[in-house]
């Protein structure tokens, strides 16, 4: 686990810093410019129009349109400075970012987060009128304190108004947050629900279940627009407050002064600019509420990135092992899964013990839930057994660099969805600068070439198009191809079979004798004889436990003799 100081998001932040105090200074200066127009009216009002004097009045508005023209110049820089900041958030952070959104599908549930969609937030948060207000802030207590310099019973007026607004900022935060983080949960359900609705769109229309999916849906939308209306009409009625509150301060004081400068308390001049001052002074706060629902969105994004890019996913990388050869080490492991709800834990794994050499072939067989597919996820590092030893070359899977050890690796899980992308980007594993000759050879080996040439495009079509719909043999043949692409040193097959027809187990078997004779370690998850035509050895599982393990031909007469069966049917 990274510590918080070694935290990717922390870093990119402590190397912002400088800039965000470069953004303080400017809004220092802006701050101080600020002034200008209250300075500028009280010089008009005490000196132009008693005195009559034009050469006063041209001087001091040529200096007023100098001070507002770097008034200009230092806004527009704090802008970019902090819109870069979070393009920098977004440029160092998203490739981290999206290595631990793939790493987190590991889990086979649902998104808890959206790394991306996080980065976005902050970067828009960065970008709006939310920060600079927060910037501006401080200045608060300033313009006040300029207020009860020009008379007292002013800036005790002013800090009744400022009293008001910060107290309607204390409320706003109290009473938003909770319908924030809500609305934030059902829009990630309702994006996690719209996704696995998309997948499985061919199963809900045929089934008739288009209305009950619509209505669930609904149901998770209304609840995320409940949240997200609840906070915004909390928000928009404290603005409400804060911008009555402002605008009523700028009279009350307006009214005021003219009382007092009736009783030449004070000069004309000063009644304007002290109301010009109060309500700059509570400008910041009126911004900052109008920004609260966004800045907290961008508070709760920036700490779900700290936790997500904490995990053991993104830790330190190990440093690069000779090249495999493809011997695999099963020592007596044990893989356990814990029930979240009741806190149960089951063993779904139990004393798989076995050891394979390059060019061997390993047919794993056994009733359904026998834990073949875990032993698969297993075999290829996705996922670490919780007893026992795994070793791929003699080191585990934790001490190589995943992307230098899958380079070496083939997988044809039970479940194939190709990603969105032509067929030879999809074989060639999305490597840049993949030969034509290495992914014909792939699609040769998995015998898919025909079958590919018949595609719209050929090796150029497009698998994200609407116009492409491929069987469920045509991606498991493709995904086969990109299975044995580059004729990795291990390559495991979760029933390879399952949706082939007779030529295509054909292919897979000539396959698996190829991939043997170049020296690949060969597993193949099987409930179909054919699938193990081409390998020689066979491991038996049974209710999670290792059950027989040897030759081929041994265990297959063992189990046959204690079936009384024919064929290998029996052990389905």
């Amino acid at each position: 686990m990274l510590n918080k100081k070694d935290n990717p998001v922390e870093k990119v932040v402590a190397k912002s810093r400088g800039a965000l105090l470069s953004s303080a200074l400017f809004s220092c200066a802006i701050n101080i410019l600020m002034l200008t127009g209250p300075l500028f009216m009280l010089q008009v009002y005490d000196r132009v129009l008693t005195s009559r004097s034009v050469p006063t009045l041209i001087t001091l508005f040529a200096l007023v349109v100098a001070l507002y023209l770097f008034f200009g110049f230092f806004d527009f820089i704090r802008s970019r400075i902090l819109s870069r900041i979070g393009f920098r958030l977004d440029v160092e952070l998203g490739t981290i970012a999206k290595r631990n959104w793939i790493f987190s599908g590991l889990g086979k549930g649902q998104a808890t987060s959206r790394p991306l969609r996080d980065l976005t937030v902050i970067r828009q948060f960065m970008g709006s009128n939310g920060l600079p207000a927060l910037f501006d802030l401080p200045w608060m207590p300033i313009y006040l304190a300029i207020v009860y310099l020009l008379h007292v019973k002013l800036g005790l007026l002013a800090t009744a108004g400022a009293a008001v607004v910060v107290a309607a900022t204390v409320v706003s935060e109290l009473i938003t947050k909770k319908p924030v983080m809500e609305s934030s949960r059902w829009d990630l359900s309702d994006q996690n629900f719209s996704e696995s609705s998309n997948r499985n769109a061919e199963a809900i229309v045929a089934m008739g279940m288009v209305g009950n999916i619509s209505r669930y849906w609904e149901t998770i939308r209304h609840k995320a627009l409940a949240n997200s209306q609840l906070a915004g009409g909390r928000t928009e009625a404290i603005s409400a407050i804060t911008k009555t509150t402002r605008m009523l301060m700028q009279s009350a004081i307006l009214a005021l002064g003219a009382y007092l400068a009736m009783f030449q308390e004070i000069t004309p001049g000063t009644m304007i600019a002290s109301s010009i001052l109060a309500t700059r002074a509570l400008t910041p706060l009126d911004s900052a509420v109008s920004n609260w629902k966004n800045f907290v969105r961008a508070r709760q994004s920036y700490n779900k990135l700290k936790e997500l890019l904490s995990s053991d996913s993104i830790s330190e990388q190990p440093i690069d092992l000779p090249d495999p050869e493809g011997r695999i080490e099963v020592e007596k492991i044990a893989k356990l899964v814990r029930n979240k709800k009741s806190g149960e834990v089951s063993t779904i794994l139990s004393g798989i013990n076995f050891k394979l050499e390059p060019g061997d072939g390993l047919g794993v067989i056994g009733p359904s839930a026998s834990g073949k597919s875990s032993l698969a996820r297993l075999l290829v590092g996705l996922g670490r057994p919780d007893k026992g030893e795994l070793r791929f070359d003699g080191a585990s899977f934790d001490q190589w660099n995943p992307d230098k050890v899958g380079k070496f690796v083939g997988y044809l899980p039970q479940s194939v969805e190709l990603l969105a992308g032509t067929v030879a980007q999809n074989i060639a594993r999305f490597e840049p600068g993949a030969s034509d000759e290495t992914i014909v050879a792939a699609a040769k080996l998995a015998g898919v070439h025909e079958l590919i040439l018949k595609l719209p495009g050929g090796y150029s079509t497009n698998l994200g198009s609407e116009d492409v719909l491929l069987s469920g043999g045509q991606a498991q043949r493709i995904a086969l191809a990109r299975a044995v692409y580059g004729i990795p040193k291990l390559v495991v097959m979760d029933e390879p079979n399952a949706h082939l027809d007779m030529e295509g187990d054909a292919a897979l078997t000539r396959a698996i004798a190829e991939l043997r004779k170049a020296g690949s370690c060969i597993v193949v998850m099987a409930h179909r004889p054919s699938a193990i035509a081409a390998v020689n050895k066979l491991l038996m599982l049974k209710d999670g436990k290792q059950v027989e393990f040897g030759p081929k031909d041994e265990v297959l007469a063992k189990v046959i003799k204690q079936s009384k069966k024919p064929d290998l049917r029996a052990v389905e």
